[in-house]
């Protein structure tokens, strides 16, 4: 599966699931990727809040936000001055 991004109707699911207060294995087999996947998109998507349930707060936006920033900086580099 490498290569394949979450998709933003993917982001909300998982966003949506988390705050059902799912565990992080299940959100990974409803929406069809590892649990490690998800662990990295709630890092990637956390608000700095916490959720009823205690845990990182996760926006589906914040996330998709993150991966946009990710994917129009790649290749970049700051330059050195001499």
């Amino acid at each position: 599966m490498a290569g394949i991004y979450l998709t933003l109707g993917k982001r909300r699911e998982i966003e949506r699931l988390c705050n059902d207060d799912m565990r992080p294995s299940e959100i990974a087999a409803a929406v069809g990727v590892t649990t490690a996947t998800i662990y990295r998109e709630i890092k990637r998507g956390e608000t700095g809040e916490l959720a009823r349930n205690f845990r990182p707060e996760y926006s589906a936006e914040a996330a998709e936000r993150a991966v946009r920033l990710s994917i129009r900086n790649r290749g970049r580099r700051k330059s050195k001055i001499h």
